[in-house]
């Protein structure tokens, strides 16, 4: 493909703008990753099917190696990098990590992002839930009974910083 053949896209990722050159078939992951260097979101089955490349798009959990990276344009795209930095995102994490609910890791951003996702549009989610909300992502180390457990952990712990936040 040609230079010409490629289109400026403007993308906002983890509150950083970026211009980038891309092919118009150009996905997310690979622009994340081979362009911006944010190589914490995994590429994995490049079908959508194993979520280790989930990242969060206007702060929803898409599959980026779906998702073309010109129509990421004008939105707001988070990886793992910038999940560091928010508060339910880093609440999910030290709970997996408390709880021993990572063990290989290679699915723990993408599980993140969705974990993230799900508890801030379900602030106190049942065992189905979590299950539905990270049914998207595949963990081939962990069984997820460690993941569910983490999640709840979180939920309630949140549940009861909002209502000292509102005492």
């Amino acid at each position: 493909m040609s230079r010409s053949d490629k289109v400026v896209a403007h993308l906002r990722v983890n509150g950083d703008e970026h211009e980038v050159l891309v092919a118009p078939d150009a996905t997310l992951v690979t622009v994340l990753r081979d362009q911006l260097g944010l190589t914490g979101t995994k590429r994995g089955c490049n079908q959508g099917v194993c979520g280790a490349c989930t990242v969060l798009v206007d702060g929803v959990a898409v599959r980026s190696c779906l998702t073309l990276a010109a129509l990421a344009e004008g939105r707001e795209v988070v990886t793992i990098e910038g999940l560091r930095q928010h508060r339910v995102a880093e609440q999910v994490i030290r709970a997996l990590v408390e709880r021993s609910a990572v063990q290989c890791g290679f699915c723990t951003p993408g599980m993140v992002a969705s974990l993230t996702d799900l508890l801030q549009s379900h602030p106190k989610p049942s065992v189905e839930d979590i299950r539905e909300g990270i049914s998207g992502n595949i963990c081939r180390c962990t069984g997820y009974r460690k993941i569910v457990e983490a999640v709840q952990g979180v939920a309630a712990a949140l549940a009861e910083s909002g209502a000292r936040e509102v005492a």
